[in-house]
């Protein structure tokens, strides 16, 4: 008998939809913000470049304000939720596509609201993307977790570009010239899910950070704990 086929993970324009998740004014204190807005700007660009469908959520807006305008979400018509998790308040789109085989997942919190959708869409029979560069966390050991938890559940972890790429598909693309416009590269922080080893620390307000490669000094009366890494967190 023959092998089952592995499922790819190829990602199709006329079968994807992106889902962007609760990127809001009061969520700017969460790590690389910034930068993970400035990707999911990107990816909304390309959507509405290829006709790619888009659903925005906000998380209990009423109390953590709209979704940023540096997002460039304008037209979109967010959806509120309070559960961590877009998939209930995104069911009717789900259901009226019935081509639908992927979603690109972008937003926060990693270990909250992306960790459960992802969950929500594969119980759906549907592949989910989790763009790493376009996620994050108030703690990078929980977006770490989360990330290895998506993985072991069966999402891809995919970087914009290289998403991007694969909708496209061809440097004929009529569009690709305006798809592939120069963009900032994401954070180098951003882009660790491997096993690179890292330093990890408690301040005295109890929030722990990841020095990545131990490139970066401790802030002054940081208390180590030597023991957390990518590859400790990914077994």
């Amino acid at each position: 008998m023959a092998a089952a086929k592995p499922t790819l993970g190829r990602v199709l324009p006329g079968s994807s939809i992106l889902f962007l998740c609760d990127m809001q004014e009061k969520f700017r204190h969460v790590a690389y913000f910034p930068q993970i807005v400035s990707v999911a700007a990107r990816m909304l660009k390309v959507a509405r470049l290829l006709e790619v469908p888009t659903v925005l959520t906000e998380q209990y807006p009423q109390g953590l304000g709209p979704t940023v305008p540096e997002l460039g979400a304008a037209g979109l018509q967010p959806l509120a939720k309070t559960c961590f998790s877009m998939v209930p308040v995104a069911r009717q789109e789900l259901d009226a596509r019935p081509q639908l085989r992927s979603v690109l997942l972008c937003g926060i919190e990693t270990q909250a609201c992306i960790l459960n959708t992802a969950l929500d869409l594969l119980d759906r029979g549907l592949q989910v993307h989790v763009v790493v560069d376009a996620c994050s966390s108030r703690s990078q050991v929980d977006r770490l977790v989360a990330l290895a938890r998506m993985r072991q559940s069966g999402a891809f972890l995919s970087t914009s570009e290289g998403l991007i790429l694969q909708l496209v598909g061809d440097a004929a693309h009529p569009q690709f010239k305006e798809v592939l416009a120069p963009s900032p590269p994401p954070s180098m922080h951003l882009a660790n899910v491997s096993s690179a080893p890292t330093t990890s620390f408690r301040n005295t307000s109890g929030n722990i950070h990841i020095l990545e490669h131990r490139r970066l000094p401790p802030p002054e009366g940081a208390q180590f704990s030597w023991g957390v890494t990518p590859s400790t967190i990914n077994q």
